[in-house]
């Protein structure tokens, strides 16, 4: 079988592969650097980022690779215009934007004609985003971790959007092996995006201990947590993830602002730091709904390679 041509704007990756903005420091500079020398398109996570830290990240994605480098970035972020203008002024190739919707972006990335990639989860939202100027969508079913916008299936929501939108479109939320691949193209999907595949690689940023938690864990050890963003987020059951179900996390003992509105439920930012630092039992470890698919860490351009070859084989 061969892949779908996979185009945003004018850039053309090998391989129509994603992967995921991960934060807080799961998705840095030597994981998306990895995926785009594989072939793929390799995402920075910009959120919970200082600016000359991005900048930086940007740099040094550019030193190891010649591919294509984008940024991940969530509305929800105090800092979301400093550090889109930053990556922007950096020449980043991409930007991926979710948790929350910003008319504002679409202007300041056509200024530069830098494609934008808003992640959706209904027709109506992606044919706003395509009227406003989006080169492709990142429709994210609920299958996904971390944040989610909705509670239907990437399956039912992909056929949806691709039949209302004619931008190119990327399926994501519970991607992990080859056979979801062959589904989601054959739902319409242009490409693909995959986060927790490559969170348990060889080149994200997070502690051993916290890949080694991704290998451990399976399907019944997945709960939804009310995070202080205002969304619902998929994580990996836990001490502290058990303690924000019963409502007995510690609400932030100093605030740093790091989120527009925050609901003070528990920081999220410093959970989520916790968690690729490998201080797993004060920490939230998003994951994806099929983390029992994962059964070993590699190189992010070995899976992206066997990805590829498994499936020209179908």
């Amino acid at each position: 079988m061969n892949f779908p041509e996979l185009k945003i704007g004018n850039l053309i990756p090998k391989y129509p592969i994603i992967q995921g903005g991960m934060a807080i420091r799961i998705s840095t500079f030597r994981l998306a650097a990895a995926v785009a020398n594989a072939g793929g398109i390799g995402l920075i996570a910009a959120s919970g980022m200082e600016l000359n830290e991005l900048k930086e990240e940007i740099r040094k994605a550019r030193e190891k690779s010649k591919g294509i480098i984008g940024i991940n970035i969530m509305f929800a972020v105090s800092r979301f215009k400093e550090l889109v203008l930053t990556a922007l002024d950096e020449g980043i190739d991409l930007i991926v934007q979710g948790a929350g919707f910003s008319r504002d972006i679409f202007g300041w990335c056509h200024e530069v004609k830098t494609p934008l990639v808003p992640i959706v989860s209904t027709p109506k939202l992606a044919k706003i985003a395509e009227h406003l100027g989006a080169s492709a969508v990142v429709v994210e079913g609920k299958e996904a971790g971390g944040h989610l916008g909705t509670d239907q299936s990437m399956r039912t929501i992909v056929p949806q959007i691709k039949e209302a939108v004619s931008l190119p479109v990327i399926a994501a939320g519970g991607i992990v092996d080859v056979y979801d691949l062959k589904e989601a193209f054959s739902l319409g999907a242009d490409g693909v995006q995959m986060g927790i595949r490559f969170a348990a690689s060889e080149e994200a940023n997070g502690a051993q201990s916290l890949k080694e938690c991704y290998l451990k864990a399976g399907t019944e050890d997945i709960v939804l947590i009310q995070s202080p963003v205002g969304l619902p987020g998929r994580a990996i059951r836990n001490e502290f993830a058990e303690r924000i179900l019963a409502g007995k996390a510690e609400p932030p003992q100093k605030c740093e602002g790091c989120l527009k509105k925050c609901k003070h439920n528990f920081c999220i930012m410093e959970a989520l730091n916790n968690a690729q630092q490998g201080k797993l039992e004060r920490g939230l470890i998003f994951s994806g709904e099929y983390i029992d698919k994962i059964k070993n860490i590699l190189p992010a351009g070995k899976i992206i390679s066997d990805l590829v070859e498994s499936y020209e084989a179908l």
